[in-house]
């Protein structure tokens, strides 16, 4: 019987669930610097509303939940609720300046339609032999 070993370098690196653009980064490192300590990151995630059907959502992080996926990007920790990974695989996160404001936006690879407001978009989950 041949002792086959296989060391963690010949494994397939897992990708990351979301990334970073350096100005996402940047502006979420001063937000969490402003906080004197209070939070360790953001949570993003997806729920369900909408006319398109789902929305994203992102909210200071304080703590992982129990379940969160933990991604560092840029200097950023980034906690995703479990049900929300399938969504946001692949997804890059970017902030954006306008004229008459600043926001976050995701580019999602898994998104397949928008509302015309902009509120809430559709996503179709990758599948697990996809990841």
């Amino acid at each position: 019987m041949s002792d086959v070993h296989i060391s963690a370098r010949s494994r397939r690196p897992r990708p990351k669930v979301i990334r970073l653009s350096e100005t996402a980064a940047a502006r979420i490192r001063d937000i969490i610097a402003e906080a004197d300590g209070r939070y360790q990151g953001v949570r993003v995630g997806v729920t369900n509303g909408g006319c398109a059907g789902m929305s994203y959502t992102m909210d200071y992080a304080e703590a992982p939940a129990p379940y969160d996926e933990i991604v560092e990007d840029n200097g950023v920790k980034i906690f995703i609720d479990a049900k929300a990974v399938l969504f946001l695989l692949g997804t890059e996160m970017d902030f954006i300046q306008e004229k008459f404001g600043a926001r976050f936006v995701f580019n999602n690879p898994n998104q397949t339609s928008a509302c015309g407001c902009g509120e809430s978009v559709a996503i179709t989950p990758v599948s697990e032999n996809q990841s």
